[in-house]
């Protein structure tokens, strides 16, 4: 299983990113999907996962109400929607997928990782 995030970039406070993981195995379509992130200098931190349905999101509480997670099971690519970005939301964002059909928010629950992709946020 490969997953391959993209979609990060350098944007302004205020600005909107979305963020793509795309996974090269249809098995992964049965299983949830994360969004994690990294900034320097601090742990791997959860920002958001979904159920392999699409549904039961649930988000980090930094990132609720800005951020929204979505996937689309026909091209099994998971989305990170990210609005009204903050220079904290600076970090290496990687998905993941689950052992399971459900979301989690602890990395332990996760089995694949994708590469990352940088989002750098100024103000």
């Amino acid at each position: 299983v490969q997953l391959q995030a993209s979609g990060g970039g350098l944007v302004q406070a205020g600005d909107s990113l979305r963020l793509s993981c795309a996974a090269s195995a249809r098995t992964t379509s049965n299983n949830g999907m994360g969004w994690f992130r990294q900034a320097p200098g601090k742990e791997r931190e959860f920002v958001a996962a979904i159920n392999w349905k699409g549904g039961s999101p649930v988000y980090a509480d930094s990132v609720k109400g800005r951020f929204t997670i979505s996937r689309d099971i026909a091209k099994n690519v998971v989305y990170l929607q990210m609005n009204s970005l903050k220079r904290e939301d600076t970090a290496v964002y990687y998905c993941a997928s689950a052992r399971s059909a459900r979301g989690s928010t602890s990395r332990s629950a996760y089995a694949y990782w994708g590469q990352g992709t940088q989002v750098t946020v100024s103000s």
